[in-house]
This record gives C-alpha cells, sequence and structure tokens, in this order.
C-alpha cells in the first residue's frame, strides 16, 4: 500500500475505472454485490439508478443502504502482468439525493463520463456516497 501520493494516486486510479462494485448490507445481514457506473467528486461518489433493465424498480442495493447505510465501492486492474495489479475501495456512508443542485450536478457529472447518460439522463434516484476510509493495493507497491 505504497504509493508516492498515497490517497491521492487511490483516488485517482479509482476516478479511472469504468465501473465500480458497490457492496451492500441486507437487512438480514448477508453480503450484497452489484457493479455501477459512478462519478467521484473529491471524496464524494455519486451513481444513480438508470434505465438498463432490471427485475424491478424496487432495487435491493437501495433498501439495503435504507437499512444500513454503509458501504464499500471497489474498483481494480488485472493483467496477465501480476506486477500491473492493483485495486482501490472507497468505505463510505451511502444517502438517498433529495433532489436539488446537488442531484443535477450528480447527473451531469455521471453524463460526462458516460455517452447513453447524455443521450438519456438516469431517473434515478441518485445516491450519495460519502467516502470515509481510502484503501488500495497495488503489486508494484507491495
Amino acid at each position: 500500500m505504497s504509493w508516492p501520493d498515497g490517497e491521492n494516486e487511490a483516488r485517482r486510479r479509482f476516478a479511472s475505472a469504468r465501473v465500480a462494485r458497490l457492496a451492500t448490507v441486507t437487512p438480514q445481514g448477508a453480503p450484497h454485490l452489484v457493479p455501477v457506473t459512478f462519478a467521484l467528486e473529491g471524496d464524494t461518489v455519486w451513481w444513480a439508478v438508470d434505465e438498463k433493465p432490471k427485475r424491478s424498480r424496487s432495487l435491493a442495493r437501495l433498501a439495503n443502504i435504507a437499512a444500513e447505510p454503509r458501504v464499500a465501492l471497489l474498483v481494480d486492474h488485472y493483467g496477465d502482468d501480476w506486477n500491473e495489479l492493483w485495486w482501490v475501495r472507497a468505505d463510505g456512508v451511502a444517502s438517498i439525493a433529495s433532489g436539488g443542485s446537488d442531484t443535477r450536478g450528480a447527473l451531469a457529472l455521471l453524463a460526462a463520463r458516460y455517452g447513453p447518460y447524455r443521450m438519456r439522463s438516469p431517473e434515478g434516484p441518485v445516491v450519495r456516497v460519502d467516502v470515509q476510509r481510502w484503501r488500495w493495493w497495488s503489486a508494484a507497491g507491495a
């Protein structure tokens, strides 16, 4: 876990990833893991429920956040050269954005990162994760 610029490098690598894995806990205490598209703004990660096909609009990840707002988001890089392996985890507290300028700003950040969101903005809800701790590992820095 020794990058020269530690936390800033972790944020940079996290922001460069196209998808993160969101870990929540069900009300029964079971782990729940799903991929999400996201935008990073400082120590805040934004993601939104979009129009990709889903079984229901009542998503388990949202119910899990309502019951237990502590979450983790993980991004990683894999290559056959194992000296290039790394991962970054953002541990934080999630909340459903209530609209207003925060939601508009988050949707603009997401649209800047993902072409489909420029064509059709996610209807939401929009979720904010306030990162409380960055954790990382790199084979090159191990």
